[in-house]
């Protein structure tokens, strides 16, 4: 049996409505993007296990879109596990968000089918 690549397996998560990455149980290391072999151990045990959810934002930048459109936030967010992901927050107007802000994922509707999204963490 042929196994799925892991593209295929992170977006049938998605669709399910889970946030899923990859982790190496002999090494510790979590890794995103799917891939089949982690890039700094070459550990090829990798299992996909839910993150904490919650990161901060590396770094940020506006689209500046035309009215009436809102702009939006394009971010690179750390998770705690380690992982860095682009993406985007929600919920609040994209000139707010800022370097070292707390975030916390969901999974929502993109253009496409279901995506990972942030928004601001309460807990901060």
């Amino acid at each position: 049996m042929t196994q799925a690549p892991p593209t295929t397996t992170y977006f049938k998560h998605l669709a399910e409505g889970r946030f899923l990455i990859q982790r190496s149980p002999s090494t510790g290391e979590w890794v995103f993007y799917p891939r089949m072999i982690a890039p700094r151990t070459g550990a090829t045990d990798l299992e996909w296990v839910e993150p904490s959810g919650l990161g901060t934002v590396y770094a940020t930048t506006v689209k500046r879109m035309k009215p009436p459109a809102e702009n939006v936030s394009i971010v690179i967010v750390e998770l705690d596990e380690g992982p860095r992901l682009m993406t985007h927050v929600q919920s609040m107007p994209a000139e707010d968000v800022r370097i070292g802000m707390r975030v916390r994922a969901k999974v929502v509707d993109g253009p496409d089918g279901k995506i990972v999204a942030f928004e601001a963490d309460g807990a901060q």
